[in-house]
């Protein structure tokens, strides 16, 4: 069974929480502490961890950011011009009822 692309991305930051955590869980391993290079993979880790938080924090403030621009010019074209708006509301209401109708 295939899943839908939404519910794919909606899976990856918790598919992405477990790989991290599972690799956490593997470096934090005390009989690794022995090997140099495990503390340098830490580091890189905790790094890429708060690297990888950042750019999610942006990436949605930049979303919210658009969704809002674009709310606001939606609701100033319908002030500049609702007999416009009306008129497309009016014309998507008719083609709705009439495929609705053919039922």
């Amino acid at each position: 069974m295939s899943k839908s692309v939404s519910e794919t991305i909606a899976n990856v930051p918790s598919d992405l929480e477990k790989l991290v955590s599972d690799l956490r869980g593997l470096l934090d391993s005390k009989t690794l502490d022995a090997v140099p290079e495990i503390q340098v993979l830490r580091k890189k880790l905790d790094e890429g961890i708060d690297t990888a938080r950042e750019s999610a924090l942006s990436a949605a403030r930049e979303a919210a950011r658009q969704a809002k621009d674009a709310a606001k010019a939606a609701d100033q074209y319908a002030h500049d011009e609702p007999w416009r708006v009306a008129g497309a509301a009016l014309a998507a209401g008719a083609v709705l009822g009439f495929l609705l109708s053919r039922r």
